[in-house]
């Protein structure tokens, strides 16, 4: 599902559900890893082991031997020299991605599970013209939950603006349009959309990026998106 989002240079390792957590959840950490989970309940022991397992199974496609995932600053994973990459998980889920940092500057990916958000997020999140644009696209495609797909997107946005400038990206200082897919048997189930940045946008290539460019799907009763940064 991810992987559908994202250039053919990157690799993305999924596990859905029951079958990924068979797959992966009695997957070894290293001790690093165990050291975060003292007092992890057991889905948070359980999604932070399959997501890691994923990480490493793409590492290992990418001829880099595995390696402890360890958050760093923010909270951001720290990627072995020479890769970048993002994880997700969610209930039902876990996703990791990577690629060689010559290939991409930055990416990012989210998962949520396709439902409305919690009272009160949308008004907290929301800029608003992207409420604007979320009232009217829920007119026009009801079958889509656009609030937790403008979430999801903010969140990739992050991921993908943090290893770059390592710096705080609030909700509010990224303006989202989302935009469906008009036609194909898929219409309205997959689109693309574009964060215009409202702060500073990070220096890559020597030029300052003033927005960044996703893509996003709705398939298994989740919503995913994916953000890339080139470098040039």
């Amino acid at each position: 599902m991810i992987e559908d989002l994202l250039p053919g240079t990157v690799v993305a390792v999924e596990a859905f559900g029951e079958e990924g957590v068979r797959e992966f959840g009695d997957a070894p950490l290293y001790p690093q890893e165990e050291a975060l989970l003292t007092r992890a309940v057991d889905k948070r022991r359980r999604e932070f082991t399959v997501v890691r397992a994923c990480a490493r199974r793409a590492m290992e496609k990418l001829g880099v031997p595995p390696q402890p995932v360890l958050p760093g600053e923010r909270g951001a994973p720290q990627w072995p020299d020479g890769l970048t990459g993002s994880m997700t998980h969610c209930e039902g889920y876990c996703a990791a991605a990577l690629v060689r940092a010559d290939d991409l500057a930055s990416l990012g990916i989210d998962a949520e599970p396709h439902a409305p958000l919690p009272e009160g997020v949308l008004a907290a999140v929301a800029l608003p013209a992207e409420a604007a644009r979320h009232e009217r696209l829920a007119a026009e495609r009801p079958e889509v939950h656009w609030d937790r797909l403008l979430f999801s997107a903010k969140e990739s946005v992050y991921k993908a603006w943090f290893p770059l400038t390592r710096k705080w990206l609030d909700f509010s200082e990224a303006d989202i349009d989302l935009t469906a897919a008009a036609t194909g048997p898929d219409a309205g189930s997959h689109g693309t959309f574009r964060a215009r940045l409202l702060v500073p946008g990070p220096l890559v290539g020597g030029r300052r990026l003033g927005h960044f460019e996703g893509r996003w799907t709705v398939r298994r009763g989740l919503v995913a998106t994916a953000v890339t940064v080139r470098h040039g």
